[in-house]
């Protein structure tokens, strides 16, 4: 009797299995849009769970390919780059400002003496020598009294000369002496000061130079501090003149070497700073500095525009890079790609290195940690690389 209810269950199981199987398998025979019409959610379920299945055995499937594809493919793509040697070089860094020409002979003539300006002598563009008389003033009279003065000032030497004859031979009075010689003295002293007024009427050149521009024509009338009569410059003592911010107050220095460049003359020349500043401006916090200019052929003028290269930095055994191969991290940590296990078919493993850099010049860098001579480092396709990635090499 056990055995027959065993044989029972057996049997039941066995044809539960059976249909279960058999439901089954029209189910999973069903597309999905049948399978959604059917609103079993149960049938849903089975065949999400089916497609599912379905989707990660062709995903192992896909890797199990691609793997015997890179075993069995002699013709895979590896990238191609370029790449540089490290070695020590040379490095000049130039701070580039622009500054102003200017020059310290170049002054706006006034008159001393209130007047009709009656001669100007000169013209514009013309060169004229230190003390050389520029123009002429109307003395209004004086040279006049001069003369009236002068001729007094002979009487009056003429009698002090007599009058000291006599007093040496103990003849006339001390007080007649005395007399003479104080008139002739005051007399003198008058003569002294009109020669002095009379001088003031004469414009004189300060020094040599060209005349740039007559401002006031011959005939008006002109007054001490106010008229601008002419303007005088020599362009022997050219100079530059420029501010600089204060870092660069330990650096910039007397006689360090500059590069200058005009661009409108299309001409370079090589100075010296001649004079840094001890004066740090509040306002701007800056120094200035003068740069001497040779100036031979005179086509340097006075507010041209130039701009100023100085030699603010210099290493003998610099590492240089491109600046455009650097890349950063997400630490702030500046990197590049160096070729690592190179081979003979000159193929080799792109290993990335963190760097420290330093001062800049146009798109090459200083590397001051990091690097070590004899390094080689991917330059074009650094971009498009990967730590650990095989690459190729195509040097010219």
């Amino acid at each position: 009797m056990v055995k027959m209810v065993k044989m029972k269950s057996i049997y039941f199981i066995l044809l539960s299995t059976s249909l279960i199987v058999s439901c089954g398998g029209n189910d999973s025979k069903k597309t999905v849009d049948q399978t959604i019409e059917t609103n079993n959610l149960d049938l849903v379920r089975q065949k999400r769970s089916e497609i599912v299945a379905k989707q990660d055995a062709f995903e192992n499937d896909i890797k199990k390919l691609d793997a015997k594809i890179q075993l069995l493919d002699t013709s895979k793509k590896i990238p191609l780059i370029t790449s540089i040697l490290v070695k020590k070089e040379v490095y000049n860094h130039y701070l580039e400002l622009q500054g102003n020409v200017t020059t310290k002979n170049m002054i706006v003539i006034y008159p001393e003496y209130s007047g009709i300006l009656t001669y100007v002598y000169v013209k514009e563009g013309q060169k004229v020598t230190k003390g050389q008389i520029l123009a002429k003033i109307d003395d209004g009279g004086l040279s006049q009294q001069l003369v009236q003065i002068q001729l007094q000032t002979d009487l009056a030497k003429t009698t002090f000369e007599r009058q000291e004859r006599l007093w040496n031979q103990k003849i006339g009075s001390e007080i007649q002496f005395l007399q003479a010689q104080t008139n002739y003295k005051a007399l003198q002293k008058s003569v002294d000061q009109l020669k002095q007024q009379l001088e003031r009427t004469m414009v004189t050149a300060p020094f040599s130079g060209i005349i740039d521009d007559v401002i006031t024509e011959q005939g008006s009338v002109v007054a001490p501090g106010q008229s601008q009569l002419l303007r005088i410059v020599n362009l022997d003592n050219m100079y530059i003149e420029t501010e600089v911010p204060e870092k660069y107050i330990t650096t910039v220095t007397k006689n360090k070497k500059v590069e200058i460049i005009f661009p409108i003359l299309g001409k370079t020349l090589l100075s010296k700073i001649r004079q840094a500043s001890n004066y740090i401006n509040p306002a701007n916090r800056t120094f200035k500095i003068e740069i001497g200019i040779p100036n031979s052929e005179k086509n340097i003028k006075p507010n041209l525009t130039a701009k100023l290269k100085i030699n603010d930095y210099s290493n003998n055994n610099a590492f240089l890079i491109p600046q455009s191969i650097i890349s950063e991290n997400s630490k702030g940590q500046q990197y590049i790609y160096v070729v690592t296990n190179k081979t003979k078919n000159n193929e080799g493993v792109a290993e990335r290195i963190i760097i420290e850099t330093g001062k800049t010049q146009g798109d090459v860098i200083e590397v001051t940690q990091g690097l070590k001579e004899g390094f080689e480092i991917i330059k074009e396709g650094a971009r498009s690389i990967r730590e650990g990635q095989t690459v190729k090499i195509i040097n010219q």
